[in-house]
């Protein structure tokens, strides 16, 4: 007789493509539903339509409530969600009011369910809090959650030692996604990726990617007028830059002044295929984030393949090893230029595509994901 699923009920901000596989693989240990606070990402539409396809999970939605932003205040009909769901497990996320609301009804005695939160903070935001307001929850969180879902083994390491954490208390799971999923139509994909090498001429070239909003949080800037000399010196280089943002405009004008035209390209915001459409092509993906709680696109890159160059603070950097990539510091000039030097003489010129060609460079993480969310059964 197969062991009953304990329910799990997971409120979360929006669906975002990152995290499907991470929930469909939750379901499949637990009977999950995520409750999400907004219809859509508020800083990132997403077709929710499409995401929605894909979901293995229960999904329901609470969308009534003061919010600023991205920020939720709180969500009428919580408690409503839980009486009606009778959940074994409740999970909030981050240090938000959600959280500390599971935090006080528990203190109450109003829910008498296992609590726990999920921190994509990286190791540079533990050490540094990015207000006194989050340090003050995160002491209080740590007194009374019963578990936390976090992104890397350092950041798991960083609550033991500082907050004298047990290790079944903390649970070990990045934001991975399936390769298969992200490869299954190889041909639709080579289609796409060898129209961009024909559209963008990168044929025998050199092709940085760049993947994400065009925010100062992601240092694009500086790195563009960092990489300048290295894209004017070479005539096999070229920086392609997908996203949209704020900066677009500043970029726009780094790229004139620099007299960068024809080395640096703008595609525009892109999603799915089209999207995984240039990891297919490009030769290596940057992320010269100075902040960047994990990074979901130094996933997707390694999924097809594409070996990256990492912020060191991003969460992310922890998926980075001697064959996958190399780490930098974007805030040191000189470490910058050394270590985009060596990763140029890492990375391949683009060829005809072929996705059987550039295999995975993410390994199967099921078995580990399993035990780390196992410490809750």
């Amino acid at each position: 007789m197969n062991r009953q699923r304990k329910k799990i009920l997971m409120f979360h901000p929006s669906l975002a493509p990152y995290r499907l596989d991470q929930f469909n693989s939750l379901n499949e240990l637990f009977d999950l539903t995520v409750v999400f606070l907004f219809d859509n990402i508020w800083n990132n539409k997403m077709d929710q339509s499409k995401l929605l396809d894909h979901c293995r999970f229960k999904v329901l939605y609470l969308l009534k409530g003061p919010r600023r932003k991205g920020k939720v205040f709180f969500r009428f009909g919580m408690y409503r969600m839980i009486r009606k769901i009778q959940p074994d497990i409740i999970m909030g996320f981050e240090y938000s009011l959600t959280t500390q609301l599971l935090i006080l009804w528990k203190q109450l005695g109003i829910i008498t369910q296992k609590i726990g939160t999920t921190l994509d903070d990286s190791i540079d935001m533990c050490h540094h809090m990015q207000s006194k307001l989050r340090n003050l929850a995160r002491k209080r969180s740590v007194k009374h959650l019963d578990f936390w879902v976090v992104m890397s083994a350092e950041v798991s390491e960083f609550y033991k030692n500082k907050f004298n954490l047990k290790e079944h208390q903390l649970i070990v799971s990045p934001i991975l996604q399936k390769p298969e999923r992200l490869r299954e139509n190889a041909r639709k994909l080579e289609e796409i990726a060898q129209q961009y090498v024909r559209e963008y001429d990168l044929e025998g070239k050199k092709t940085l990617l760049f993947v994400g909003r065009l925010i100062p949080e992601k240092g694009l800037s500086v790195f563009l007028s960092t990489l300048s000399s290295l894209l004017l010196e070479a005539d096999n280089l070229k920086f392609v830059i997908v996203g949209e943002g704020r900066e677009l405009s500043s970029l726009q004008e780094i790229m004139e002044d620099q007299q960068l035209r024809g080395k640096v390209m703008f595609a525009g915001r892109l999603e799915g295929e089209e999207l995984h459409a240039w990891y297919a092509c490009g030769s290596g993906l940057v992320l010269p984030s100075l902040f960047e709680p994990f990074g979901a696109v130094v996933n997707e890159a390694l999924i097809f393949g594409m070996p990256v160059l990492c912020s060191q603070y991003a969460g992310a950097a922890s998926l980075i090893t001697p064959e996958r990539g190399i780490l930098f510091d974007p805030k040191n000039r000189n470490d910058t230029l050394e270590k985009t030097e060596r990763f140029l003489e890492m990375i391949q010129s683009v060829k005809e595509v072929r996705l059987a060609e550039r295999p995975s460079l993410m390994g199967n993480y099921q078995l580990q994901f399993n035990k780390e969310w196992e410490k809750l059964t």
